[in-house]
């Protein structure tokens, strides 16, 4: 991937802000952090495409924004007596640990502030990387709570590397999932996007929820693909190039930005009964209850 680099134009920004409020109460925090806008995973169904609406760059997948004074920006906020300690989810648009993470280490002063001020977090990613800083979030959890999610779609290399063509491999993900089990933290998996057509299948399916298991995964929590504006125009786009032989089929399950309650019906006949087989709850929340008091506090 360092040998890519001059594929992406990397540009630096300034923030006011650092903590962004959330507005979906559905979500087990409230709190969102970005360091980036712009991700090099080149995933081909991003929901976050619209957030360059609002830069001087309409590519998404060719220029990434870092906020270059966001740790200071972000330590004034945490120190403020308004601030009151709730779980920051870090990378709901874009990832944390893309690629260029590894150049500008960013994340590890982050988690620096977040130990200094005991704050629980919540990370998403789709890359190995996260493991660089493992001591970091070894040295978190012991004073707050910490949750690690690894997103998912496909055990597929082929596939993967067509959908996502720069995330890190699946088992990479899953061996994520296992160096974590050595530390008291909340761990599981998104299975996020299902894709239909290309990863609701039995097979794909079956070995996700067999991997997650052997991985000592905590949860596994679904989510459909959901194409609005700017991702279904690249989606299309993507899928009438490289799959022409399903798109009409593809099209007729989505007349609009969800898929239709058929479709999701029997996925989740299907779903339930794997949910069943491998005893992996979709409660994203049911880790932390086990979690000692003052984690449990911490969190809440």
């Amino acid at each position: 991937m360092n040998d890519d680099f001059n594929k992406w134009n990397i540009r630096k920004i300034q923030v006011k802000t650092a903590l962004n409020k959330i507005k979906k109460r559905q979500l087990p925090y409230c709190w969102d952090l970005n360091i980036y806008r712009g991700c090099m995973h080149g995933c081909k169904y991003c929901y976050a495409l619209y957030s360059h609406e609002y830069l001087t760059s309409d590519d998404f997948f060719s220029t990434v924004f870092y906020k270059e004074n966001i740790i200071e920006v972000l330590e004034k906020e945490l120190r403020s007596k308004k601030w009151s300690g709730e779980t920051v989810n870090l990378g709901g648009v874009t990832d944390s640990y893309q690629p260029i993470e590894g150049k500008l280490k960013i994340m590890p002063e982050i988690l620096k502030l977040f130990i200094k001020y005991e704050n629980p977090i919540n990370i998403a990613t789709k890359s190995s990387l996260i493991l660089r800083d493992f001591d970091l979030i070894k040295k978190l959890s012991e004073v707050a709570y910490v949750n690690v999610a690894v997103s998912v779609t496909t055990t597929d290399e082929n596939l993967r590397k067509k959908i996502e063509p720069y995330s890190s491999p699946t088992k990479e993900r899953f061996r994520v999932l296992k160096e974590f089990d050595k530390i008291n933290i909340s761990k599981g998996v998104l299975l996020m996007p299902i894709i239909p057509l290309f990863t609701d299948n039995m097979d794909n399916m079956e070995s996700i929820f067999a991997n997650s298991k052997e991985s000592n995964a905590q949860y596994l929590i679904p989510g459909y693909l959901y194409l609005r504006k700017k991702t279904r125009e690249v989606f299309m786009d993507f899928l009438r190039r490289e799959f022409p032989g399903i798109f009409d089929d593809f099209r007729s399950l989505y007349p609009g930005g969800r898929v239709n309650s058929d479709y999701k019906e029997n996925f989740y006949r299907k779903f339930k009964k794997l949910v069943g087989k491998y005893k992996l709850t979709s409660n994203y929340e049911a880790p932390k209850k086990k979690k000692p008091p003052q984690q449990l506090r911490l969190f809440q």
